[in-house]
């Protein structure tokens, strides 16, 4: 008796099969005298709606043939941090049907009718990248033609996975992909098709897309790869979207406060070094840097290390290595107008190659016939030579040639001081000029990048 029982089971199953599958050869045969004027009688499909839960073909080596398209409507969120893309779709599905036949003329004129979803075979397309649960509405229609081919669309909030390359932000461009598979029939039961050219979606998706904020559609590609899961093959299509980013709020709002806070801390060069004022407008600036950085942290992505990060962090550090050197200086010229040091040896013959009243900052004095070099009475010890005349000079010469050389004598420390102060100076000029060709060269390459990247 036991045995017996899985041959009733089979029993029973070829029973249930048998009767649905009765309706008369290839077709089923639609009820006519269900369609009048005022409409059509649901009981006129009925033999249609018991079938719902089989794959619709008279045979079962043949796969079902579902055309697919979709509308991408809106761009809703693209999260970089978690990797995900959140878009609207209009996912519009077609296929055949072979046991829904009618004449038209034989049923009022009436050649496409509407019927609830729920009473038909839908195939089980699915985005692969989505992360949610399919959450599409109930109570949709779908459109069935005389010749037993269905349309089918239903909206949908998509949550996909997306590899994004945030390096070039705000400037980026992202290529995320829509993959369209069955998660039950292999590529023997059914095949997936398009029911419109690329370039057909790609112009309805433009036309309709409702945001027009941070994200714009750039253009959509497909191919149709094949997934294989141990032995069973399944038939997909992959569609390419590609979007960017439009930049304009990032350029306003972070790009261009940074290019004139580091303009100003240039311009800070035409400060005179010897001046007061320059070391605490330069910590003014610094700190004004840093408030700037806080206030716009949200607008920045959260994860990876974008390029405008970097641009950030080279920013940062010319203003605080000029801060220093601001320090430096005024340090250096305070000891030498106390007690200059001695300059060594290769300074100042670097300051003799590569310094001039053309080649400074614009805090250099611009002083005529003025150089760096020690003239002979400058160094110590070592005088002017003198003449000496065949006769002997008198005891008032003598004396007033004493007093003179005296005098001489007590001078050379000033001038030797002073010409080392001169020489400092000098140095922090060129300390200066170098430092604000820098800050040019880093604007310039900033402009040129911008420029570069807005436009491809």
């Amino acid at each position: 008796m036991e045995g017996g029982w899985p041959l009733m089971r089979g029993f029973l199953l070829c029973l249930t099969v048998s009767l649905l599958l009765q309706g008369g050869g290839d077709t089923f045969t639609i009820n006519r005298s269900g369609f009048d004027q005022d409409g059509v009688d649901p009981a006129a499909f009925q033999a249609v709606f018991d079938r719902k839960a089989f794959r619709p073909v008279i045979n079962y080596s043949i796969p079902t043939e579902v055309n697919i398209s979709f509308t991408l409507s809106a761009i809703l969120e693209v999260d970089a941090q978690l990797q995900l893309l959140t878009s609207f779709l209009w996912i519009d599905m077609m296929w055949d049907n072979p046991f829904i036949n009618w004449k038209p003329e034989e049923c009022v004129g009436i050649s496409k009718l509407t019927l609830s979803a729920e009473n038909l075979w839908l195939p089980d397309i699915f985005i692969v990248e989505s992360m949610d649960v399919d959450q599409t509405s109930p109570g949709l229609t779908a459109y069935v033609s005389s010749g037993g081919r269905i349309y089918y669309s239903k909206p949908m909030r998509v949550t996909s996975i997306c590899n994004l390359d945030i390096f070039y932000f705000p400037f980026d461009q992202q290529n995320c992909t829509f993959t369209f598979s069955s998660f039950l029939y292999t590529e023997d039961s059914m095949l997936l098709g398009m029911e419109k050219e690329v370039w057909e979606i790609t112009d309805m998706s433009r036309n309709v897309i409702q945001t027009q904020g941070e994200w714009e559609l750039l253009g959509i590609n497909k191919v149709t790869p094949k997934m294989s899961v141990g032995s069973k093959v399944y038939d997909q299509i992959m569609f390419y979207v590609a979007i960017r980013r439009r930049p304009t709020l990032y350029v306003i709002n972070l790009l261009v406060p940074s290019g004139f806070l580091v303009a100003i801390d240039a311009l800070s060069f035409y400060l005179p070094a010897e001046s007061e004022n320059r070391a605490p407008f330069k910590i003014t600036l610094l700190l004004g840097y840093n408030v700037f950085l806080l206030m716009m942290n949200d607008l920045l992505p959260s994860s990876g290390t974008p390029l405008i990060s970097v641009y950030f962090a080279l920013c940062l550090s010319l203003m605080v290595v000029s801060l220093l050197e601001t320090v430096f200086i005024t340090y250096l010229l305070h000891l030498a107008n106390i007690e200059p040091p001695p300059m060594p040896q290769w300074l100042h013959s670097l300051l003799l190659h590569y310094t001039s009243p053309r080649k400074c900052c614009p805090t250099a004095p611009q002083k005529e016939n003025k150089g760096l070099g020690l003239t002979p009475t400058h160094l110590p010890g070592l005088k002017e030579p003198v003449e000496l005349v065949g006769k002997m000079s008198s005891p008032k010469e003598a004396e007033l040639n004493g007093h003179t050389e005296s005098t001489s004598t007590q001078k050379e420390p000033e001038v030797q001081k002073k010409h080392l102060v001169d020489l400092w100076v000098q140095f922090s000029h060129m300390m200066d000029t170098l430092l604000f060709r820098i800050y040019l060269l880093f604007t310039a390459s900033s402009i040129i990048t911008v420029i570069v990247l807005w436009n491809t």
